[in-house]
């Protein structure tokens, strides 16, 4: 897996995550949103790997994780994001709905509507949504 396949399985999963929406698939698109925003992160992470560098063992054990706060933390762009969001309320915001997604999420049989169109909108708005802010820094 490289920068660009995370890149791709990031715009995928969202596109999927809003067909899942609108087939009223609650539960799988509150996922897929969430798994997105993982893979964006993931591949600021590697864009941070530079070819025949060799990371250190810690670091690379960190970034196997699901967790989108402790990936945040990883992915380079955390002061940036923070700078953003402290001037752009709406992605504060759309961050602090994103952050509560966890990979359990994908055991879930009750996700209801409105938790994945919210979801789903924090993620992937083209002005405020984490998903367009990661783009650019991917």
């Amino acid at each position: 897996m490289n920068r660009a396949d995370l890149q791709r399985l990031a715009d995928l999963r969202i596109d999927e995550a809003r067909l899942l929406l609108d087939s009223r698939a609650y539960p799988g698109a509150y996922y897929l949103a969430g798994y997105s925003v993982e893979c964006a992160l993931k591949a600021c992470i590697a864009r941070q790997i530079r070819e025949f560098d060799f990371p250190e063992k810690r670091f690379v054990e960190r970034t196997h994780t699901h967790n989108l706060a402790q990936l945040m933390e990883l992915s380079g762009v955390k002061v940036l994001f923070d700078e953003a969001a402290a001037a752009q309320e709406s992605l504060q915001v759309n961050w602090t709905i994103v952050r509560k997604w966890s990979e359990a999420s994908r055991y879930s049989v009750s996700t209801d509507e409105q938790s994945a169109q919210d979801l789903i909108a924090a993620v992937g708005d083209e002005t405020n949504g984490v998903l367009p802010w990661l783009k650019n820094h991917w």
